[in-house]
């Protein structure tokens, strides 16, 4: 008989853990949608903004936000709309173009195959691509282009990013990105400083780093990325490909300009 009133506690305590942890865990979340901080701050001021505040200064109407806390998801959230004047929420499957984010990631893959020995970071990089070459001048004469200097900007190439295409815009292959030949909007990627010797962002050489990957696998970047990286952590709803493949388009936010929709 005396075991029934610890019975009957447990499950009351196993619900005030819950409670508790939630309220703390919806008080983590409030820090930041009410404390961002500017980027300059005052000693002895505590100011601090509202993500809502923050939003309307730079006309954005919507975002999404995760929280990565030691290795693991912690918390993620979406707000405002997909696009201005629509009443389509953000959630937490809607997809955003990554932009430069999308660098790291790539270089996961190429770590991969690192690991498998079908790269490797200190060789020559024109020893592994087939369907193009990176031109030789006066600054590889000494040295040459590695897999270590693309991923770490340090190759001394030019091209720091790219314009995009718009909708409807015709859209080069990759061969005619890294050589300038139209329809690329962007010269082409060459080597204008001695590698190794600084750092110089390129977006150029993470170009040559996608072609790489293609010429080793023989298979396209958006493939190599699917199988290596997105579907073993259970990204289901991310991808490289271009332009996003019609069943993703209704999961994914307009782009905006000053607060207006990107015509297409």
């Amino acid at each position: 008989m005396r075991l029934l009133p610890y019975l009957l506690l447990a499950p009351s305590l196993f619900f005030s853990a819950i409670t508790y942890a939630q309220t703390a865990h919806d008080a983590v979340i409030a820090r930041v949608e009410n404390g961002l901080l500017p980027e300059v701050r005052v000693k002895g001021e505590a100011r601090t903004m509202t993500l809502a505040e923050r939003m309307v200064f730079y006309k954005i109407p919507g975002v999404s936000i995760a929280v990565i806390n030691n290795g693991k998801l912690e918390w993620a959230r979406g707000y405002g709309v997909k696009q201005s004047g629509s009443n389509e929420a953000i959630t937490t499957e809607t997809l955003f173009e990554a932009g430069s984010i999308s660098k790291p990631v790539a270089a996961v893959a190429v770590l991969k195959l690192v690991e498998q020995g079908k790269l490797t970071l200190d060789e020559n990089i024109n020893n592994k691509l087939t369907s193009w070459k990176l031109a030789d001048n006066q600054f590889t004469a000494q040295k040459k282009v590695n897999l270590r200097q693309l991923l770490s900007h340090s190759a001394g190439l030019n091209v720091h990013g790219f314009e995009g295409y718009a909708a409807g815009q015709a859209v080069p292959s990759l061969v005619q990105i890294l050589d300038g030949i139209s329809p690329a909007n962007s010269p082409a990627v060459r080597v204008e400083a001695t590698p190794g010797s600084g750092w110089r962002y390129s977006g150029g050489g993470y170009t040559i780093v996608q072609q790489a990957l293609e010429d080793v696998s023989h298979k396209t970047f958006p493939q190599v990325m699917k199988k290596d990286v997105f579907q073993p952590l259970g990204m289901t709803y991310s991808t490289y490909e271009q332009p996003l493949p019609k069943k993703l388009e209704p999961r994914a936010a307009t782009a905006h300009v000053n607060g207006a929709p990107v015509r297409g």
